[in-house]
């Protein structure tokens, strides 16, 4: 899959460190709003979101904790590469990504004798990410707890603690990265929101490491949409509210778990892809990060702005300095 919005990220768009480092609060980003309907851009502080919802709105959000899932591999005869945790499917099998070329069959050794077995690729075309089963002599939240680090790309120049990369919904641990959206959010915005009559509820969604800079497809995740988050957002339609996902994440989740065109109560693996071609049935608008050149990611904004519009949007943002990645600006498309 390759997304139709291409563009080049110059380095001064990137967000090397997270706003507090930069001078800012958590909430103090900034936010570009486009208005699908009227085919036109604001520019915005994130703080006034709630300006741009109305009484009776529904955010509904990601609850999926960051793991510290960056482990350092080491071959036999000294070599070590970063290992990066992408998705548990159980018991000792992961789904990991090895920051080094390796082989099937291969064991490398992790910290306290533990040790990672690389079975086969999860995709025979794309063979960045690999079934690995894990042996450790411990739980492995613990382990991580003690051994892992957060997963850190190129563009963040140090080295941050884990309580970075959390959101405030943060509270069922088993992302790789960070639900990035939620992350401006604070107590002080969400306050905000409550008095503005906008309502919140969590789904769970546990993110796997970035495939979009590779234009590949995402994978399937597991997800979690509990009764009360889609009685909200069912009821909330149903008196012309509006169900805002905050993140991609939320929008993969919700739309998984529709039934006779609606909400329903549903947890398991998805692999659902939202494109211009997948009808969204029960979200009205999403806020998300700004996504990487040829991201897959960008197939589904452009099923909520169309291709014409997020070409321009993408632009504006560009020409008007926002901020790529995790501890970057948000995007409200609505």
């Amino acid at each position: 899959m390759t997304a139709a919005v291409s563009f080049t990220l110059p380095p001064a768009n990137e967000a090397t460190t997270t706003p507090e480092r930069r001078g800012l609060a958590r909430d103090g980003v900034r936010l570009l709003v486009t208005d699908v309907a009227k085919r036109s851009q604001h520019d915005a502080a994130f703080r006034e979101l709630p300006w741009f919802l109305r009484r009776g709105d529904l955010l509904v959000v990601n609850d999926s904790a960051t793991l510290p899932a960056a482990l350092l591999a080491h071959r036999t005869g000294g070599m070590s590469f970063p290992l990066h945790l992408s998705t548990h499917v159980g018991g000792e099998l992961w789904i990991a990504e090895p920051r080094g070329p390796v082989a099937a069959g291969e064991r490398v050794a992790l910290a306290d004798g533990a040790g990672a077995t690389f079975l086969a690729p999860v995709d025979a075309t794309h063979t960045r990410l690999w079934y690995t089963t894990l042996s450790i002599p411990q739980p492995a939240g613990a382990f991580l707890a003690r051994h892992g680090t957060p997963i850190r790309y190129r563009y963040v120049r140090e080295a941050l603690s884990l309580g970075d990369y959390q959101t405030i919904f943060a509270r069922v641990p088993g992302s790789a990265e960070m639900p990035s959206a939620g992350r401006p959010f604070s107590r002080r915005s969400l306050d905000d929101l409550r008095q503005a009559g906008v309502a919140v509820a969590s789904i769970t969604l546990h993110t796997g490491v970035s495939s979009q800079e590779r234009s590949e497809p995402p994978y399937r995740e597991w997800f979690d949409v509990p009764a009360p988050a889609a009685a909200a957002v069912n009821a909330t339609r149903l008196r012309g509210g509006r169900v805002v996902a905050v993140g991609t994440t939320v929008v993969r989740a919700l739309e998984s778990a529709v039934s006779g065109g609606e909400a329903a109560a549903a947890s398991g693996w998805t692999d659902l892809i939202v494109t211009p071609q997948r009808v969204v049935v029960v979200v009205d608008g999403l806020l998300t990060g700004f996504h990487e050149p040829e991201a897959s990611h960008l197939d589904l904004l452009r099923a909520f702005a169309g291709e014409a519009l997020l070409e321009h949007a993408y632009g504006h943002a560009l020409d008007a300095g926002y901020l790529w990645h995790e501890f970057g600006d948000v995007h409200l498309l609505l």
